[in-house]
């Protein structure tokens, strides 16, 4: 799994950050063999753009691996996201939003 950094709040400047430094670590990552989980840090919908077309091009990129992304905070529902995203085999080119605190009580 790769875990991206907090990013700048702009979505042209977070994509540029994300570009420089962790898409050399992803295809560096997908060198080393097997699947990879991208866990971006929580973010407004202007993110998801962005975030789909890299993890996208990164899947196409890397076939037949799987690629897909994980937006939220390093919580227990991220880590239960990335599980079973590891037991999903048809599942590549996709990102999901993790609420953590869905379903809890206010």
């Amino acid at each position: 799994m790769l875990v991206t950094e907090r990013s700048p709040a702009a979505p042209l400047d977070a994509a540029a950050a994300f570009h420089a430094a962790d898409l050399p670590r992803a295809r560096a990552l997908l060198a080393q063999g097997g699947d990879l989980v991208i866990h971006f840090p929580p973010a407004d919908h202007t993110h998801r753009g962005w975030r789909l077309a890299v993890v996208q091009e990164l899947a196409r990129e890397a076939a037949p691996r799987r690629v897909n992304g994980v937006e939220g905070h390093d919580d227990p529902a991220t880590a239960a996201t990335v599980a079973w995203l590891a037991d999903a085999p048809a599942i590549t080119g996709q990102v999901f939003a993790v609420d953590g605190n869905a379903g809890m009580a206010a």
